[in-house]
């Protein structure tokens, strides 16, 4: 490898010149990078830039998050996935408020303390919001680290140790807030994971992977085995009311709200599944149903399929803390999982097409 003396300027220079213009590049707030990057884990760029410019807009500060309903947490956070990253974000706001008066420490031990901080997001508010020397380690900077040094294997974090002693070596003295951008951006731009624009790199004389034309197979890529699910949703409806529920606490989705429902066992059809779940969950009959929609949502490793029906039960379920009628004006302020939120929208826009039909045939 040649000598890495200038690699960070050459990376730095490089990432003065084409790095993308992103809203959160425009503030030295820690509060905003802070949220920026909890936002960018386990979801690209570009799905990140309105939930981020809305959720800025609703929580400008530590204070409104600090302050705000957890519903409404949620609810901005809908359709991002992980949902306890947002849980975290408002248990680490009440304790900045309550401990550090609202402004987040610049200290490591107190950031790693507080919820949701673990290494990469407490390197990345003190790199990039203080500037101070701190690594951080995402899936962009582990793979442009192990081409660079001819890591074999897959991108895991059992290398991460070698990693962090060659960005110990090579990390500047200030300007850590480019430097660790830099980084990332090289791996989403131009070391990418399929691919890899080589030409156009900065550093391609310090990667030992370039030189010997094997970039392309470091690291070895993962086997992910995809489980397909069926499910079945029950939409029921009652004098232009919909009855929801909250899930519970702990668990997967915890505390959204959701149509009742659950997966559908083998031999099953799915209105033979949608009798079942609707006894075992509220204790109600089936009395009419008509297939709704469908729809295919993913989780991380499933794939799953949605059957979704218009329904009607005897005995109405009655409402409670976690149960409850809503009409669709209503049903929106609710946070619900990626896939009940299909169902929603669905709803909303039958709705909008029934009124703009009735509005036609009175005129």
């Amino acid at each position: 490898m040649a000598h890495l003396k200038n690699f960070s300027n050459t990376l730095i220079d490089w990432y003065r010149g084409t790095c993308r213009d992103l809203p959160w590049r425009h503030t030295g707030d820690p509060y905003k990078i802070w949220i920026s990057e909890v936002m960018l884990q386990q979801t690209t760029v570009k799905a990140v830039i309105p939930y981020y410019q809305k959720w800025i807009k609703v929580f400008p500060n530590v204070m409104t998050v600090s302050h705000a309903s957890l519903d409404k947490i949620l609810k901005s956070w809908q359709g991002l996935g992980y949902y306890q990253r947002a849980k975290n974000i408002q248990n680490a706001a009440r304790l900045i408020v309550k401990k550090y008066a609202g402004k987040i420490p610049e200290d490591f031990k107190q950031l790693r303390e507080l919820p949701g901080f673990g290494p990469y997001t407490t390197g990345a508010v003190l790199s990039i919001a203080f500037d101070k020397r701190f690594p951080i380690i995402d899936a962009n900077v582990r793979r442009v680290v192990m081409r660079l040094l001819e890591i074999g294997g897959q991108a895991t974090t059992e290398h991460d140790g070698k990693i962090l002693k060659f960005l110990d070596r090579v990390m500047p003295h200030s300007e850590m807030k480019y430097f660790n951008q830099a980084l990332m951006e090289l791996g989403a731009l131009v070391c990418r994971s399929r691919e890899p624009l080589c030409g156009q790199c900065p550093v391609k004389g310090y990667c030992c992977a370039y030189k010997k034309g094997i970039q392309e197979i470091i690291p070895e890529t993962k086997n992910v085995k995809i489980k397909n699910i069926k499910a079945v949703i029950g939409v029921i409806e009652s004098r232009g009311k919909y009855f929801i529920q909250k899930r519970p606490k702990t668990g997967l989705l915890a505390n959204l709200w959701e149509f009742p429902g659950g997966k559908i066992e083998k031999r099953e059809t799915p209105r033979e599944a949608l009798l079942r779940e609707l006894k075992e969950e509220l204790g109600v009959t089936l009395t009419k149903s008509k297939p709704l929609m469908q729809v295919d949502h993913f989780y991380t490793q499933y794939r799953v399929k949605l059957h979704v029906f218009s329904c009607h039960v005897d005995p109405l379920p009655k409402s409670d803390q976690t149960h409850c009628w809503v009409n669709l004006s209503q049903i929106q302020k609710f946070p619900f999982p990626s896939g009940s939120a299909k169902i929603v929208d669905h709803l909303l826009k039958n709705q909008s097409k029934l009124k703009f039909s009735r509005f036609h045939q009175m005129i």
